[in-house]
């Protein structure tokens, strides 16, 4: 739909900086084109002060002053020619967008469970028989209950648990339904004591 005298946003030059917003980009794109320079160092002077009253709760910071001429240069793109009173050259780097940090992808036959859960899983192979293993057990299985709970799956199965333990482990941990904690939060009878 294209109406004479509408303006989209859509339609409009995308904003550098959007947290000041379009009016203070125009009196920016203005200033760059006013011709006298004592008239453009008094325009920037009088943006900047706009500008600090619109971030009041960011003053606190120390180069405040200095990022706020710095948004400036980088919203004119370097070119309004006024007297700086900051150094200006390395308002550049706050443009540049970070390099994406590298996910750590780990192949994991179950997405639901997790890394972790798969993680305890491959020390639970190796560890010995014994009451500290018991108890891992049932902490991981209560885990990996509370993420089937999570992810949607339904009511949890105990028996998935039970089955999906034994395969994950290679057939090394084996417990029964019976064993699996009853959790107050899915519905079981037994409630955990509080210390």
């Amino acid at each position: 739909m294209n109406i004479e005298g509408l303006d989209y946003n859509t339609q409009r030059e995308p904003l550098f900086m959007p947290e000041y917003g379009r009016e203070i980009q125009q009196m920016v794109d203005i200033a760059v084109d006013i011709p006298n320079r004592n008239e453009r160092q008094r325009c920037a002077e009088t943006i900047v002060n706009i500008m600090r009253r619109m971030t009041i709760q960011k003053r606190s910071s120390e180069d405040f002053e200095h990022k706020l001429w710095d948004h400036l240069a980088l919203m004119s793109g370097f070119r309004l020619d006024i007297d700086y009173p900051f150094d200006i050259s390395n308002a550049a780097q706050i443009s540049n967008k970070p390099e994406p940090m590298k996910y750590p992808m780990k192949k994991i036959p179950v997405r639901h469970y997790g890394s972790m859960v798969f993680d305890t899983l491959e020390k639970l192979k190796s560890m010995p028989d014994g009451e500290e293993r018991d108890r891992l057990t049932q902490m991981i299985a209560n885990q990996m209950k509370r993420n089937l709970v999570q992810w949607g799956h339904g009511a949890p199965d105990d028996e998935k648990i039970v089955a999906d333990l034994e395969q994950f482990t290679d057939g090394r941990i084996h417990i029964s339904t019976s064993d699996v904690a009853k959790d107050s939060r899915y519905g079981n009878d037994k409630k955990r004591k509080r210390k």
